[in-house]
């Protein structure tokens, strides 16, 4: 995409202003290294596309592509001029949190996408022991309502099907409330009183959820009420 302009906008819009090009930032900016991982942040990219977007990214100075020792698999890095774009991507979300949400779908409220999320939020170092299991129940999803996050070390993985280990915290909710809960809409304590969240387990952790399970970072961000929806 050339638009034959000297503005630095226009320039930076050669680069960045392809389709799905700021979601991809997002991911790599998040911490995704691994084609997999970028591929489960983005949804309904396909894989060629994405392979196609990181090349392009490559070749002007955005990702570092590294093989790994089984010399099958590559991580892609930010580079500097990557990094440099995290003040855009964190203003582009809160601008949307201002401006765009009224766009919101019953839809865009996607399970995997949100426990996704929560599986990059877990701080393992805020857990006692080695292992903990945080099981969440979504009383509206008839087909798998349950999901599990399962942290090992340092280690996070989210689990379909029950790991037979003892279940440290349970949460009983909905997956909008679930949201609203991480994305700094409601807090956990509003939520719960209200009877919309449910969380029981070992007090230690009930008590302080947000040291181990961080907030969005756009949690503290100005924004216009979420579309509520019948």
């Amino acid at each position: 995409m050339k638009y034959g302009q000297f503005c630095p906008v226009a320039k930076a819009a050669e680069i960045l202003g392809e389709r799905w090009n700021f979601l991809i930032l997002r991911e790599l900016l998040m911490g995704g290294r691994r084609f997999n991982e970028l591929l489960r942040g983005l949804g309904e990219i396909s894989p060629a596309l994405l392979t196609s977007r990181l090349k392009a990214f490559e070749v002007n100075g955005l990702v570092v592509r590294r093989q790994l020792a089984d010399r099958r698999s590559h991580e892609y890095w930010p580079t500097p001029a990557c990094e440099a774009l995290k003040p855009v991507i964190v203003s582009l979300g809160e601008w949307g949190l201002s401006w765009a949400r009224h766009t919101l779908a019953e839809d865009d409220f996607d399970v995997e996408f949100l426990m996704f999320y929560l599986e990059r939020s877990v701080d393992p170092a805020q857990l006692p022991g080695s292992e903990s299991v945080i099981r969440f129940r979504f009383t509206d999803l008839s087909a798998q309502p349950d999901w599990w996050l399962l942290i090992e070390g340092e280690g996070v993985d989210v689990c379909l099907t029950e790991p037979g280990r003892d279940v440290d915290v349970y949460f009983t909710t909905t997956v909008r409330t679930m949201h609203d809960v991480w994305m700094g809409d409601r807090s956990y304590r509003e939520a719960i009183a209200s009877g919309d969240l449910v969380v029981a387990g070992l007090p230690a952790l009930t008590r302080r959820i947000t040291t181990w399970l961080r907030p969005s970072i756009f949690a503290d961000s100005p924004r216009s009420p979420v579309p509520q929806f019948a």
